[in-house]
């Protein structure tokens, strides 16, 4: 038997604060597990993969590489963020690299599971979708922060250097 998904660990994540918990349970229902060991790969930056990546229990590395192809940890995921939103939404390739930092569980949700729910679950596709956009709006202000940041430092305006 296929191990299913805690709805709670759903409810209380980044793509879940807005579900009621029937629609927590339902979702649930769509969503695969994966258990990572430290260091073990969830996925590779420039993959085809297009599924979604809630983090359920432990950390998971965001890893990217530069032009010579050496990596970088350029975030650690903590439990209840989700992964993979641009490549779910786009169908386009991955950014970057994810893997497990120490063991971890991650639920995973691929596009055609997501899309069975789609007739009889409206509203709750709605929701999640809302939830994914705000995830995302949130990565970008806080990219452009970063980014007014660095130009602030590099250019020494608008700060005490």
């Amino acid at each position: 038997m296929n191990e299913v998904a805690d709805y709670k660990l759903v409810r209380n994540s980044s793509v879940g604060a807005e579900l009621h918990e029937e629609e927590a349970k339902i979702l649930a229902t769509v969503l695969g597990v994966r258990h990572l060991k430290d260091g073990e790969l969830l996925v590779s930056e420039g993959g085809t993969d297009h599924t979604l990546f809630l983090l359920a229990a432990g950390k998971l590395g965001v890893i990217s590489s530069d032009a010579q192809g050496k990596e970088s940890l350029v975030h650690t995921m903590k439990e209840g963020e989700c992964a993979g939103t641009r490549a779910f939404v786009d169908r386009t390739p991955r950014k970057a690299t994810l893997r497990g930092i120490g063991h971890a569980t991650v639920y995973t949700l691929t596009p055609d599971a997501f899309d069975t729910l789609v007739d009889a679950h409206p509203r709750l596709i709605y929701k999640v979708m809302r939830a994914l956009f705000r995830n995302t709006h949130t990565n970008l202000m806080r990219m452009n922060q970063e980014s007014r940041e660095l130009s602030n430092y590099i250019n020494k305006t608008q700060g005490r250097y």
